[in-house]
């Protein structure tokens, strides 16, 4: 499983997301990468690290962008970073469990521009949802099917 890596968007990324990952690693003995502008509680574990990066706009997400490979799953819900890894062969998938691909994240650009150019322009859109017990399980059987085809 060398050329398989989880990497993490790991400012935004939910507590029970990363513990879903934390145990999706050691199951799976796969490198899992958690990427932030800040120290993390990780577990002590061959197969989690973490990468600090400094504080600034996009600096997580370009040091993703510059260490993914094809084969590699990046668990985010920034749109642009998911389009960003896909065109270098990796998978998106968000916290609720969505994946990002080639097919849909074109829609999801274009959604998520129209909705800052609102936004922008003083429509009030509100905040996501809470994450919920449903999106957990979203989420994690969606790491479970990429997990099946990566053995």
């Amino acid at each position: 499983m060398a050329n398989y890596k989880i990497w993490v968007d790991a400012d935004a990324c939910p507590n029970p997301i990363k513990e879903i990952l934390f145990r999706a690693a050691e199951r799976k003995a796969l490198p899992l990468v958690l990427v932030a502008n800040q120290m993390l509680r990780i577990p002590l574990s061959p197969f989690i690290s973490q990468i600090r990066v400094g504080s600034g706009f996009d600096v997580a997400d370009q040091y993703i962008v510059d260490h993914v490979a094809e084969n590699h799953l990046v668990i985010t819900a920034d749109i642009p970073l998911a389009a960003l890894v896909i065109e270098k062969g990796a998978l998106a998938l968000n916290p609720r469990g969505e994946l990002y691909t080639t097919d849909n994240i074109r829609q999801k650009l274009t959604m998520r521009d129209f909705m800052e150019d609102l936004r922008s322009s003083g429509v009030h859109t509100g905040g996501p949802d809470a994450l919920s017990a449903a999106d957990k399980q979203n989420f994690a059987n969606s790491l479970d099917k990429w997990l099946a085809r990566v053995k």
